[in-house]
């Protein structure tokens, strides 16, 4: 008896419905250009915004980490794993981010599940915004506090469901995407922080997409808006921006002895790798010497965001790199980005639902520092020509 045959008919339902994605083999580093399947193709769709995946000097810390403390810590932070690579790399953390203490975790996913089971339980409260990230909305769920939703942006929505809920909790908290990665558009935090004063309620910003993309050198949407101490907890990854893997919770001494005394993956997996913490310091030991790569980033996004909307591309509601090209369609949006791997040789992934809601199907697109003018208008030209082909435009 086959009791997982069900699998087979979920997955003829995925291609049937256009929501099958398919997911390519990389052979070689993260770049301008990836190789797939011996083919070399423009790369467009890579969180790796500064391009630091594959930087020769953060590839040699990584190597030297290596050498002298070996490819794995042995055990969790909280038992025999924690070498001096952590320590040191979370008071780079605290230093970048203006707060007084980090701490460091095997991923940004797991960053969000260890921090708010700790900050909030089943006799609390939690306003969390409509469009957060899957991690987050996993994270309140595994605290068991009441989950109030308010709208995308709206700050009159939130103000609104503090006001009729408060209450109902004995400690509450904010929380919200800093960089909304599908849509690249900021959360407004200043008004967020304000309304976390005024109704006593925790602020918490899940910056992923920030890191290394806002504020001054790439200290993310807390320095980008002077919120220094303001914004109790800040939650970032390493393995977008800064190239590697991992990530982390900043805030008050307080809170981050807590997280180490209290949070699930702080206590019982692994800790983050010698190599992985070696190369996260010297991204940003990189970042804070020079900010030549942001600037980069932004030069490229605004030309592509430039090319294609000329080219008659919706590219919504973006304030940032990430360039949403907008189909609407799930079958067009596949078709699209196949024609642009097949004939283009542009990398471009189909982003679909549930991934976004239905309806608003788009490729994403992500350059980086690494990209030169030409690899820009050559991105815009294959989205033009596949474009006109299927009548998206």
């Amino acid at each position: 008896m086959n009791r997982t045959g069900w699998v087979a008919e979920e997955i003829e339902n995925l291609k049937n419905q256009g929501r099958y994605i398919p997911i390519r083999q990389i052979d070689g580093p993260q770049g301008s250009t990836v190789t797939i399947s011996g083919r070399s193709l423009l790369n467009m769709c890579s969180n790796n915004y500064l391009g630091f995946a594959n930087n020769s000097e953060i590839k040699e810390a990584a190597i030297n980490a290596i050498r002298t403390y070996g490819v794995g810590a042995g055990a969790v932070r909280s038992i025999a794993g924690t070498i001096k690579i952590h320590t040191e790399l979370e008071k780079e953390v605290a230093e970048f981010k203006h707060m007084e203490g980090s701490v460091v975790y095997q991923g940004g996913l797991l960053a969000n599940i260890a921090a708010v089971p700790v900050l909030v339980g089943k006799e609390d409260v939690v306003f969390s915004e409509e469009l957060n990230h899957a991690s987050i909305i996993d994270a309140v769920r595994l605290s068991s506090a009441k989950r109030i939703v308010f709208k995308h942006m709206d700050m009159s929505d939130l103000e609104r469901a503090l006001k009729e809920n408060r209450n109902a909790g004995k400690k509450a908290l904010i929380i919200t995407d800093g960089v909304f990665s599908m849509d690249g558009d900021i959360a407004p935090l200043p008004e967020i922080t304000e309304l976390g004063e005024k109704y006593d309620a925790m602020v918490y910003v899940d910056d992923a997409h920030g890191e290394g993309v806002l504020g001054d050198h790439g200290r993310g949407i807390v320095d980008h808006f002077h919120l220094s101490q303001r914004v109790d907890v800040e939650m970032g990854t390493f393995s977008k921006a800064i190239g590697s893997m991992g990530g982390f919770i900043s805030g008050s001494r307080d809170l981050v002895d807590i997280m180490k005394q209290r949070s699930r993956p702080f206590l019982f997996s692994s800790a983050l790798n010698a190599g992985d913490a070696a190369a996260v310091l010297k991204a940003i030991q990189i970042l804070k010497k020079d900010d030549t790569p942001l600037k980069k980033l932004w030069h490229n996004a605004d030309r592509l965001k430039q090319g294609l909307q000329k080219a008659g591309f919706d590219t919504g509601r973006s304030k940032t790199p990430i360039t949403p090209v907008m189909v609407g369609n799930e079958k067009k949006t596949l078709d699209l980005s196949g024609l642009l791997y097949e004939k283009y040789s542009v990398f471009a992934s189909p982003i679909v639902y549930p991934t976004v809601a239905q309806g608003t199907a788009r490729i994403r697109l992500m350059p980086s520092a690494v990209h030169s003018d030409d690899d820009i208008d050559r991105a815009v030209d294959a989205f033009e020509k596949a474009g006109k082909e299927l009548g998206i435009i």
